[in-house]
């Protein structure tokens, strides 16, 4: 069951990514040239997204550390290409070894 916190967070998320791509929208009658603001609006919902997802990836677990290792694998792991079902499969295998060396 997800915790209050969480359920702020997606709600908080969906405003931002919600706001960003609607208000250019409406404010804005003509195409925006600039390319600062045009990559601005294009990254924020990422880094919005970003910021409030990686503290519950490393909270997550029991140890911090299990969601760490979780989290490098997942980034290593997607970097060289990996598909989303092994990546996530793999991050899930590394928290629970991580978590039985640390806890047992």
């Amino acid at each position: 069951m997800m915790s209050g916190n969480t359920w702020i967070y997606i709600l908080v998320a969906f405003g931002v990514s919600y706001l960003i791509r609607v208000l250019p929208l409406t404010i804005f009658n003509k195409p925006i040239k600039n390319k600062f603001i045009r990559s601005f609006l294009f990254y924020v919902p990422y880094v919005a997204l970003a910021v409030m997802t990686f503290p519950e990836i490393i909270n997550a677990t029991q140890t911090p550390w299990a969601g760490l290792a979780a989290l490098i694998v997942g980034v290593g792991l997607s970097l060289l290409g990996g598909k989303l079902l092994p990546v996530a499969a793999a991050c899930c295998f590394t928290a629970f070894i991580v978590e039985l060396i640390l806890i047992h």
